[in-house]
């Protein structure tokens, strides 16, 4: 069977982005000891983390062990990467110890490197670029709130970040029509949006909160300061009109969802009325990465 690298949404169609969809509402519906195959216990699979975690880390950690494996937890403060050894190179080494690596990093050439040389499955824990586990727990927690998420409409509010990127991705293989409102210094990649564009996304850019907000089935956003972002000040000045807060929440559809990777600042990209409030579905997303991920796992293993 050839290698089964899971890095970004783009690289697949819709119909097996939905069978990993199925796959994780049927895991989770199974429960921790469900019938779901297993793997062989000696089955090893490598948390790299170059960036602090706890959801991505949690939530990986618990799934391979639900699914009869194990784990082993890499820092690359502990490893000869964070003394100058190439990705490369460790990739080929470690797929010689271990069966699959999940990568939590910053540049996102360093993922697509390191699945260039292992010889075992790669998973995109996150990237500057994209966080495709992320979303997939996202679409499975719309979906378990208000049905099929083909044909509705999504606003993201805030900073075009990772998720943004992975978002917009899911838009133009689910169906879905994605609002992104944002500063326009903080605007999508222009090659993002044309690739949406060529392959019939519907995907749109204002920047104006209330434009996005208007009558969308859920909103969507995340912090305004990343991990490694050194222009914070900035940011938070540029983001100040962009908070979900009750008034903007208002503007959406009446069942509208509020949704929100975490960790969560309540005060900055979200008013904490929304964020504690009933339209919120954040610790849902939290839970559904364990499901969306087990199944990105089963997938690589081919179970």
């Amino acid at each position: 069977m050839a290698l089964r690298h899971f890095i970004d949404i783009d690289q697949f169609d819709g119909a097996a982005l939905r069978a990993l969809i199925a796959s994780a509402r049927a895991l989770k519906e199974s429960g921790p000891k469900g019938a779901a195959p297993k793997l062989d216990p000696s089955t090893m699979l490598a948390l790299m983390f170059d960036k602090p975690s706890t959801r991505t880390r949690v939530s990986f950690d618990v799934a391979m062990r639900q699914l009869g494996g194990q784990t082993l937890v890499l820092n690359s403060s502990e490893t000869q990467i964070g003394r100058g050894e190439s990705i490369a190179d460790t990739a080929r080494v470690l797929s010689r110890y271990v069966d699959a690596m999940m990568l939590r990093t910053g540049p996102h050439a360093n993922i697509t490197e390191l699945a260039e040389y292992a010889s075992v499955p790669v998973i995109n824990g996150l990237t500057e670029r994209s966080h495709p586990c992320q979303v997939m727990a996202d679409v499975l927690t719309f979906e378990e709130h208000r049905g099929p998420i083909g044909g509705r409409t999504v606003a993201w509010i805030g900073d075009a970040n990772n998720v943004a990127n992975s978002w917009t991705h899911a838009a133009v293989r689910f169906g879905f029509t994605l609002r992104i409102a944002c500063p326009k210094e903080l605007s999508p990649d222009p090659a993002l949006l044309n690739w949406a564009a060529r392959e019939g996304g519907n995907v749109e850019v204002t920047s104006v909160p209330g434009e996005a907000a208007d009558g969308a089935d859920a909103l969507v956003t995340d912090v305004w300061v990343s991990m490694g972002d050194a222009d914070a000040d900035k940011r938070m000045k540029l983001l100040a009109p962009y908070q979900v807060d009750e008034k903007l929440m208002d503007a959406a559809a009446k069942d509208a969802i509020f949704m929100h990777c975490l960790p969560a600042h309540r005060g900055d990209e979200v008013s904490a009325a929304v964020i504690d409030g009933p339209q919120s579905v954040v610790f849902d997303e939290a839970e559904n990465r364990l499901h969306a991920q087990k199944a990105v796992l089963a997938w690589c293993f081919g179970l």
